[in-house]
């Protein structure tokens, strides 16, 4: 591990009790700093409502004043009843389709947080899955701290234990086995992070509005890395928030995550292009393994500020 990095675990990794929810709303009150929670949501509806409410309780409801001010739940085409859930525990809800219907959107969680920026306003933005359970609010009050408390600090993750079934530590599949082995060989500044792909973290608008997003799985890496790119190591930090309990994908779907992710990382490191952005997986049927092809994410979205609708809500 690069020395640097060594001493950014030391100065830039804390935990959520680090800093009391007290002292965060001193220092709101002191800087007038607003914040907005996201949370991107397809068919989410057994964990949507729970989240919500415990945000509502917990940082809107019972201090002096909210901790947070906008609370956003983005369903991006759900087949249940997410919408319906969240909107009764208490989220602004909207339809991924209903901000900036001039550009088509396309399937995607970083689709999804990429039109998210034009349907909020707070100047701290917080990206909270909506699958998981058992949820803290510590998970918004950890990650969004050292943002209102550290004017240098622009980018923060979250980090936690994984654990798959009864197996502590064993969560993490595609960040074990791709992301960070990338980020260890290409992007070495970066090897600190515990979690460089969840999707719990939180940045300060004007970073965001800067940066692309790859419209897939890639967005937690894209974002990471252009990140420190634009401002650096010691602008980026992570907090540690306990244990993160969700629902794990199939083996399969892992597979087009890790497809998507290395798609991201090659992009980054060529800004080429792909010979062939399909992945190729297989099945077994009656009669054998049956190949099924699905496409790679190819497509990013450009940073938010030249996007013409942004551009003219800043401007009003």
């Amino acid at each position: 591990m690069l020395d640097e990095v060594e001493r950014w675990l030391a100065d830039r990794s804390w935990s959520a009790a680090d800093r009391p929810l007290d002292q965060l709303l001193e220092r709101k009150r002191a800087t007038g700093t607003t914040v907005s929670v996201v949370l991107p949501a397809l068919d989410e509806e057994a964990t949507v409502g729970e989240i919500v409410e415990v945000i509502r309780r917990d940082l809107i409801e019972a201090p002096p004043v909210p901790l947070v001010d906008e609370l956003l739940v983005v369903d991006s085409g759900s087949a249940d009843r997410t919408a319906e859930v969240a909107a009764k525990a208490g989220a602004r809800v909207v339809h991924r389709d209903a901000i900036l219907p001039r550009i088509p959107a396309v399937r995607g969680k970083g689709e999804v947080l990429w039109r998210s920026l034009l349907a909020t306003t707070g100047d701290v933005v917080c990206f909270i899955d909506a699958d998981l359970r058992d949820f803290s609010s510590s998970f918004v009050s950890g990650i969004v701290g050292p943002l209102l408390t550290d004017p240098q600090v622009q980018f923060v993750k979250a980090m936690y234990d994984r654990p798959l079934g009864d197996a502590p530590g064993q969560g993490g599949r595609v960040t074990e086995l791709v992301a960070r082995p990338l980020l260890n060989l290409h992007w070495p500044q970066l090897a600190g992070f515990v979690q460089p792909l969840g999707g719990e973290y939180a940045v300060r608008r004007s970073l965001l509005e800067r940066l692309p997003f790859p419209v897939g799985y890639g967005v937690e890496l894209g974002l990471l890395v252009d990140a420190l790119h634009t401002v650096g190591l010691d602008a980026m930090a992570q907090v540690d928030v306990g244990v993160r309990l969700h629902k794990h994908q199939s083996g399969q779907a892992l597979g087009r995550m890790a497809a998507a992710i290395y798609r991201t990382a090659q992009l980054r490191l060529s800004r080429g292009h792909l010979v062939r952005p399909e992945l190729t997986q297989f099945e077994r049927g009656p009669d054998g393994f049956v190949p099924r092809t699905y496409p790679v994410d190819t497509e990013e979205r450009p940073p938010m500020l030249e996007i013409e609708e942004y551009a003219v809500r800043r401007v009003a």
